[in-house]
């Protein structure tokens, strides 16, 4: 990895610590927020490669806060991938139609979520 920059927005400690040391492990830099509100400034701040997104955070939930990075000119073309512990029947399609561009259950399977990753970091340095 060329050291991309991925913004984990999770308000649980051991899931932000995991993701974390997942992603830094692979060679990817983390940045990280605990609310929504938080990660909207981060991704205007630091335009990360990607966001990973918690959809159920404290304040603003995870697709107001999608909204906020999409209506925001220096954000707007950022992926960011739904990370929820919503996996029920249309729930992956659910958040696809509300403007994710991609989605990962929880608990997570640590292959399937750095293949995802590196998809999307990917697409954006092509």
């Amino acid at each position: 990895m060329a050291g991309e920059r991925v913004l984990v927005v999770e308000d649980n400690d051991k899931n932000m610590k995991l993701f974390s040391d997942i992603l830094e492990a692979k060679g990817y830099r983390s940045l990280q927020a605990t609310s929504g509100e938080q990660a909207v400034e981060l991704a205007a701040e630091h335009s990360p490669d990607l966001i990973l997104m918690d959809v159920q955070l404290p304040g603003i939930d995870g697709v107001e806060a999608l909204r906020r990075i999409r209506d925001n000119e220096h954000a707007a073309a950022i992926p960011v991938i739904a990370l929820t512990a919503q996996a029920m029947h249309g729930d992956r399609e659910r958040f696809l139609e509300a403007g994710f561009d991609g989605y990962i259950s929880k608990p997570v399977n640590v292959l399937d979520f750095i293949d995802t990753v590196k998809r999307y970091c990917e697409r954006g340095s092509a």
